[in-house]
This record gives C-alpha cells, structure tokens and sequence, in this order.
C-alpha cells in the first residue's frame, strides 16, 4: 500500500519535472530565436549601411549607384516585404559586382579595395546570421509540434517562429575565386 503511493508520487513527481523541463526548453528557445532575429536585423542593417555607403562613394556609375540607393532606400521604408526588399538589395549588389571589369575599373581608387572587402564581409554575415536563425527556428517549430507540448500547450501563447527567406547569394569574383556563400 504504502509501496504503491511512493510510486504514484514518484511517477507524478517525474512527470511534472519532465513537463516543467519542456516547457523551459520551449521559452529558451522562443528566447533565442528572438535574440537570432535581433542579430539578423542588425546585419540586414550594417549590409544596407554598407552599400549604401558604396552607392555614394563616387567609385559606381551614376546609373549603378542610384539603383542601389533605391535598393537600400526599400529595405528601410516598411511599405513592403523585409524579405523581398533585401532580396532586391543583393539582386543590385550582384547586378553592381557583376559589370564587366568592374573590380579593374576601381583598382587605383582611395578605399575602393576596404568598401567592396566590408560589402562582402556585411553580404557573407547576413548568409550566417539568416541561416542561424532559421536553424534556430526550424528546432522550436520541432519542439513545439511535439505531442507532449501540443498537447499541454507548452508554448503558452507565443506565437509560432516563422522562418526568413531571402536571397543573400553575392556572387564577386577575387583572384578568380567565387566567394558566394554555399547555397542551403
């Protein structure tokens, strides 16, 4: 008798540690996807900061220049999309890196080398923090869809990560060699 209250306690004792676990688990995850989120805006940000600094530099063809500030112009007004105005700023920095002999053309200029190396250190970090943050995204959907946590709703009430697409594929050529970011 005494036996089989010990066991009940015990097993319900675990059970409300393992839900209790869950549950943590579920809220550090909702934290980390918001702190990756906050990390890849930053990015998107430097990036757009980036080029447009390249756009007023003077080392781009007027045309060039203005489409990418109108580039970054979309990519910070909110009248559209995040996903796609930053997927038309690495479609004008690909169209910009992309000109015929356009890295010979800038050789000789003041700074031009250290500009187009941070645009493709910004273009690289976005790859990473994007694809961070949907690693991190794809993990808490998984853990939210759980049985256990579906079940209990162990998410409480936030809402379900969703994940962020972009193109963010810079294709520059240096020594011959494409620093283009793997695909995923």
């Amino acid at each position: 008798m005494i036996t089989d209250i010990v066991i009940v306690v015990a097993a319900a004792l675990f059970v409300g540690v393992y839900v209790s676990w869950r549950a943590g688990r579920i809220d550090r995850l909702h934290a980390r996807v918001d702190m990756a989120r906050a990390a890849l805006d930053a990015t998107l940000l430097r990036r757009s900061s980036v080029a447009l600094e390249l756009a007023t530099s003077g080392l781009l063809d007027p045309a060039t220049s203005l489409l990418l500030a109108g580039a970054v112009h979309g990519t910070r007004e909110g009248d559209r999309p995040r996903d796609l105005a930053e997927s038309d700023l690495t479609r004008a920095l690909r169209a910009a890196f992309s000109q015929p002999a356009f890295r010979s053309s800038l050789s000789g200029s003041e700074g031009a080398d250290e500009l187009l190396a941070e645009v493709e250190a910004a273009s690289h970090q976005v790859f990473l923090a994007r694809k961070f943050y949907n690693d991190l995204v794809a993990v808490t959907r998984d853990a939210r869809r759980r049985p256990l946590a579906r079940l209990l709703r162990l998410s409480g009430k936030a809402e379900n990560p969703v994940f962020f697409e972009m193109d963010d594929s810079l294709i520059t050529e240096r020594a011959g060699a494409s620093l283009a970011p793997p695909s995923a």
